[in-house]
């Protein structure tokens, strides 16, 4: 099952001042803003301003500078988190979870950034 952009996600309606966040970060193509159901100390989102569902969607079709937008905007969270090794923090773990198998639950991109804490095992394997 494939993701169509919809336009009514969350993320959208949060792009629109729709539904209020907590904002780290935000430059002209992305926003960073803390998780509502956090799973570490740190715990931050951070979207593309476009409409992107997924990675592999985004990477391939957004702008270099929406990329790089993007990229440099987590940057300045994980800094501003001190999550970072440049920003004293011990690391953090990035998530983008991806269709049905990537349990996404949102249709459009977002990285997790989580640190505060050790994060466990990657994966737990199953049968």
């Amino acid at each position: 099952m494939a993701f169509d952009y919809d336009d009514n996600n969350i993320f959208a309606k949060i792009l629109r001042n729709e539904i209020p966040n907590d904002t780290v970060a935000e430059n002209e193509h992305a926003l960073a803003f803390r998780d509502i159901r956090p799973q570490a100390p740190s715990h931050v989102l951070v979207i593309p301003k476009g409409r992107y569902v997924s990675y592999d969607d985004f990477a391939a079709n957004a702008s270099d500078a929406e990329i790089v937008g993007f990229t440099r905007l987590c940057a300045e969270a994980i800094a501003k988190e001190g999550v970072g090794l440049d920003s004293g923090g011990q690391g953090f773990r990035t998530v983008a979870n991806t269709g049905v198998h990537g349990v996404q639950e949102v249709p459009h991109y977002h990285l997790h950034i989580m640190g505060g804490r050790v994060m466990g095992p990657m994966l737990a394997l199953r049968d």
